[in-house]
């Protein structure tokens, strides 16, 4: 992340920063992403993101898996509400 940022390259910077879902399978590193527009800037900047990782010593090719979504964005929004607020009430608005 660091190289990243140093070497200016601030939008795989912060997208590699929301990066929760990662593996690592022999010499692979396995980016698990659900955002189409995530996954483009990744593999663009796959060679950044593995000579990031080279500065730490590290020898890993780096593999974007796309996610299937079994939840639509508002779906999750909702779970993810009624997660942090137990009583919620959420009502669904018509215009």
């Amino acid at each position: 992340m660091l190289f990243l940022k140093e070497h200016r390259h601030i939008a795989l910077h912060v997208a590699c920063g929301d990066i929760t879902d990662v593996q690592l399978d022999g010499n692979s590193l396995i980016l698990n992403v659900f955002d189409g527009t995530l996954v483009q800037l990744l593999n663009d900047g796959k060679r950044e993101i593995e000579n990031a990782l080279r500065w730490q010593g590290l020898e890993h090719k780096l593999v974007v898996n796309i996610k299937e979504t079994r939840y639509s964005k508002t779906e999750e929004d909702i779970s993810k509400l009624k997660s942090v607020f137990e009583n919620i009430i959420i009502k669904e608005f018509k215009g």
